[in-house]
């Protein structure tokens, strides 16, 4: 089934101040400020970050230009959507939830477990963050993986860092290389990604109960010619063609056994000030898309006629996590 050249395009986190959540992605981590959209009649704000490649250049320096607020939405990498929702940078008590700290009972554990970046030397950029007082969850020699490390943006969510292939061609100290959601049943999950949103399994990773009984499995959108050297997922070889890929992976976490729960495993966020709002694909036609995913028996949160924001939509992916579809060259009224 073609669904209208999908790619992987955002993933949204809530922000409680985005003065100190931009100084942590951008000042800190070396992101770009590309697009700023100020919505005061809603009272939200939107911040689009992405790592760019060498050969990639925004139109403007002033994000909230018009040229780049269209480019936006032709970009074939992968941006960091921050949504500031205006008030709660005053209100003192207020934390957005990281989807990894404890869950009252009887909510489900969150489901999105980090964003990534990968970066040459794991040390050195630790090193580095600490000094400009960034915590951390874990440090490169802590825990049983050694080298890589856990730091806690401004809302503590959590940011992996990892090391990249010496293969990797472009310059940025960071790459924003990875968001990580727990699923249930991957046997109803990696179709979905695979056969509906085009995306390949690049590695696949599983660990015996002794060793934390799960499996990882990555998922991109890859380019012909990199679909060309994607090696079998399962071999030593797709570990280090992961590490050499610009645009983010979709890392899909089973623990073992949920898949024969009744009850829905993971909380998906929107709800109960959780941070994870969605992840989001570009296509060619929102329209068409829709009504193919519709007869493959996908459900929606929002169809692209429904609300204030038409032509895009947010499907359900098996898990209930909110995946947005937009016209790729779209070009928003406002």
């Amino acid at each position: 089934m073609n669904i209208e050249n999908p790619t992987f395009q955002q993933c949204m986190l809530r922000v409680k101040d985005p003065k100190k959540a931009l100084d942590f992605y951008v000042n800190k981590l070396g992101f770009t400020l590309v697009a700023t959209y100020r919505f005061p009649q809603w009272k939200f704000d939107l911040f689009f970050l992405a790592t760019l490649p060498n050969d990639v250049e925004i139109p403007s320096k002033d994000p909230e230009s018009k040229e780049n607020k269209a480019w936006l939405w032709s970009y074939s990498g992968t941006v960091l959507e921050l949504t500031h929702n205006h008030g709660t940078e005053s209100k003192d008590a207020f934390q957005y939830h990281n989807s990894n700290d404890p869950v009252p009972s009887p909510k489900p554990r969150g489901g999105f477990g980090h964003v990534a970046v990968n970066t040459p030397d794991v040390y050195a950029l630790s090193k580095a963050l600490e000094s400009k007082g960034v915590s951390f969850k874990k440090k490169p020699d802590e825990g049983r993986m050694k080298g890589l490390a856990f730091a806690y943006d401004a809302d503590r969510c959590w940011v992996e860092i990892v090391e990249r292939s010496e293969k990797y061609t472009h310059k940025n100290v960071c790459n924003f290389s990875q968001v990580m959601l727990r699923i249930k049943d991957p046997k109803k999950s990696i179709p979905f990604y695979r056969d509906l949103l085009q995306m390949t399994v690049v590695r696949e990773m599983h660990f015996p109960k002794e060793k934390g009984d799960f499996s990882l499995y990555f998922m991109a959108t890859l380019t012909p010619e990199e679909r060309k050297k994607c090696p079998d997922p399962t071999s030593p070889a797709a570990r280090e063609f992961v590490k050499t890929l610009h645009n983010p992976v979709l890392e899909l976490t089973h623990n073992h056994g949920t898949e024969t729960s009744d009850e829905p495993s993971y909380h998906t966020g929107n709800a109960d000030d959780f941070a994870f709002g969605h992840i989001g694909f570009l296509v060619n036609d929102v329209y068409t898309t829709c009504d193919k995913l519709e007869k493959a028996g996908v459900k929606f949160h929002k169809k692209p006629d429904d609300g204030t924001m038409k032509g895009l939509a947010f499907a359900l992916d098996p898990d209930g996590y909110r995946i947005e579809l937009i016209k790729r060259g779209w070009k928003p009224p406002f």
